[in-house]
């Protein structure tokens, strides 16, 4: 009995025991994965209800900490900044990148960890208040942490950062292949473009070099001491909408082999400094135009540079021929007015430098380009192939452009305006009239009216009844075809005759340049829908050179394409909804697809008008 009982005993104490180790193996798998999770996640802490994001940067507070936020800034809602703000004490180093959003990509070299963090516009706004605290706290000569370059818009910020940081250079403007920059010197491997939204522009960010161990031991690179460089100012402006410029001071050496353009300055360091490409054509963002723009590098070195083969007095103005040029509109709106623009303010005491030169082209505005600079142009590439080497105190590199055709006072740095650059070609090409012709003047000189004809697209196709009835209304009547290979003082004296310029939508209304203040601008608009493009190109330029100008803008019944498509056609009834398929659309069926029979009896309407402008 005895040893019955004590069996019994026994079997309920060894289940107790069977269920004790269970409990401990369990538990010290869980102990076991616990360990594990925590040892393979630093950030994480245990029954901690903190969102993984707060308790990362809490956990790698000496990281550098970068931080994506959305801007309005620029003009377009898929902006972004991007802030890389170490945290250590006594750091300096902040960096700004404004894209536009699909457009640009960078490649960046940062030390440790990097956070990412979404803001909203009013924390954003917050955060772009803290740079100028940051300056007034900071006694030192070195720049406050934050600090920030720009150009007179948003989007154009370049940073020279010192010591083992990386140098930013961005172009935040509409997709352009104009503007590709590189922030070091040329072995550094290049951040690799993200083509997005269509989009071609590159934005290449690298390390000015490769990061090295800090020390915090040493106490000159937190006070500003000797290990310190002077921080450069930026070389390039990316914010313009239609060019990049680079305006440069010092010791400037044009290496014409390289299409180069060195800053010579001790406080680049031998091994590093800025470095941009641009292509000096101010249609950036046009790929088919910029793909035929010489590409100009420039940058700083503080080590070896060029020697110089032959030293300017003059400052040197950098700009190409290339591009769309051979047609007149472009002639003026992309080079001339530019070109007037930037180098005015040197009372032509400048040096001209030229890419992609056409020799054809230089004979044809030779009166202007003198009048402009009384030194010889220099041709980029033939100075390249004699390995010569020029040197300037000063350099602007690509031509200062505001809208098409149109100098705006409140943007250029002398005060100059479109009527000053109309007078300053009157003046060069020796055109006598600032005035037009006005009835009742006592004169007995009949108003001249000058017709422009168009040979290929967009004829006028009843340009004879046109001309009878200008000449019925008391006008005298000239015809003349604008052509690329007129000699522009001929056709400067010509125009500057009239009192009234008539033609359908096409490059032949840039010789209103020539017309005296006054006159009046009849422009033939197409069909289609092409009033904005008409008013943009010739209309407002029109307005700003002082001139009156009239849009007669054509009916279906007067224009060809109704013999193309039959009636109620999209094109007919809602001919904008169309624009969607492209410029080449635009340009092939509704520009150069159609021509054009203007009713006589509803233009006459308009000739009267033009002639009542000429009342006294």
């Amino acid at each position: 009995m005895k040893g019955g009982g004590r069996g019994r005993l026994q079997q309920p104490l060894r289940v107790e025991s069977q269920r004790f180790r269970l409990l401990s193996i369990v538990g010290g798998c869980f102990v076991f994965c616990l360990v594990f999770l925590l040892s393979s996640r630093p950030d994480a802490t245990a029954f901690d209800t903190v969102s993984p994001r707060a308790s990362l940067e809490g956990a790698r507070r000496p990281a550098a900490v970068k931080t994506l936020r959305t801007s309005s800034a620029a003009g377009s809602g898929g902006d972004f900044q991007v802030d890389i703000l170490p945290q250590q004490q006594g750091g300096s180093l902040r960096q700004s990148v404004e894209q536009s959003a699909g457009d640009k990509t960078a490649t960046e070299w940062v030390r440790d960890t990097v956070i990412v963090e979404e803001r909203s516009d009013a924390e954003a706004s917050e955060a772009a208040a803290e740079p100028e605290e940051a300056a007034e706290s900071n006694p030192d000569d070195q720049p406050a942490p934050g600090t920030r370059s720009r150009g007179n818009e948003p989007g154009a910020e370049e940073k020279k950062v010192r010591d083992d940081a990386t140098v930013v250079t961005t172009a935040a403007a509409a997709a352009q292949p104009a503007a590709e920059t590189t922030a070091t010197a040329p072995d550094r491997p290049e951040g690799k473009p993200r083509a997005a939204g269509g989009g071609q522009s590159k934005l290449q960010e690298q390390p000015a070099r490769q990061p090295q161990e800090e020390r915090h031991d040493e106490p000159a690179r937190s006070g500003g001491g000797d290990h310190h460089q002077k921080q450069l100012p930026p070389l390039c402006d990316f914010s313009d909408f239609r060019s990049d410029i680079c305006d440069m001071a010092g010791d400037i050496r044009m290496d014409a082999n390289a299409s180069a353009f060195v800053v010579v300055d001790p406080a680049s360091g031998a091994g590093g400094g800025q470095w941009h490409r641009v292509r000096p054509y101010p249609r950036k963002g046009d790929e088919t135009c910029m793909g035929r723009i010489t590409e100009v590098t420039v940058r700083s070195t503080g080590g070896d540079a060029p020697r110089c083969t032959r030293e300017h007095a003059a400052p040197a103005v950098v700009f190409s021929i290339g591009g769309y040029t051979g047609n007149i509109f472009h002639d003026f709106s992309d080079v001339l007015v530019p070109l007037y623009t930037t180098a005015h303010r040197y009372g032509g005491d400048v040096q001209l430098v030229m890419a992609n030169v056409a020799s054809w082209w230089l004979v044809k505005y030779d009166r202007l380009l003198h009048a402009l600079s009384r030194h010889a142009p220099l041709d980029l590439a033939r100075a390249g192939a004699a390995g010569e080497v020029h040197c300037f105190r000063r350099a602007v590199v690509s031509l200062r452009a505001h809208k098409e055709l149109i100098i705006e006072r409140a943007r250029s740095a002398d005060g100059l305006a479109t009527p000053d650059f109309t007078r300053f070609v009157r003046r060069a090409l020796s055109l006598p009239r600032d005035a037009p012709t006005r009835l009742g003047d006592g004169t007995g000189r009949k108003p001249r009216l000058l017709v422009i004809s168009r040979h290929r697209t967009r004829l006028l196709l009843n340009l004879d009844a046109v001309v009878r009835a200008a000449e019925e209304v008391g006008f005298e009547a000239v015809v003349n075809e604008s052509d690329v290979g007129n000699d522009i003082s001929q056709v400067g004296a010509l125009i500057n005759s009239c009192d009234a310029l008539v033609g359908v939508h096409g490059a032949g209304l840039t010789n209103m340049v020539f017309l005296p203040p006054g006159a009046t601008l009849v422009q033939i608009v197409p069909w289609g829908g092409l009033q904005w493009m008409a008013r943009a190109d010739y209309g407002d330029p029109a307005e700003a050179m002082g001139l009156r100008y009239i849009q007669y803008e054509v009916a279906v019944g007067e224009s060809t394409l109704k013999d193309k498509f039959p009636p109620g056609h999209k094109i007919f009834t809602d001919p904008t909804s169309l624009h969607k398929k492209g410029f080449m659309f635009i340009r092939q069926t509704l520009m150069d697809g159609q021509d054009i029979a203007v009713d006589v009896g509803r233009f006459r309407e308009v000739l009267l008008q033009v002639l009542n402008n000429l009342s006294p």
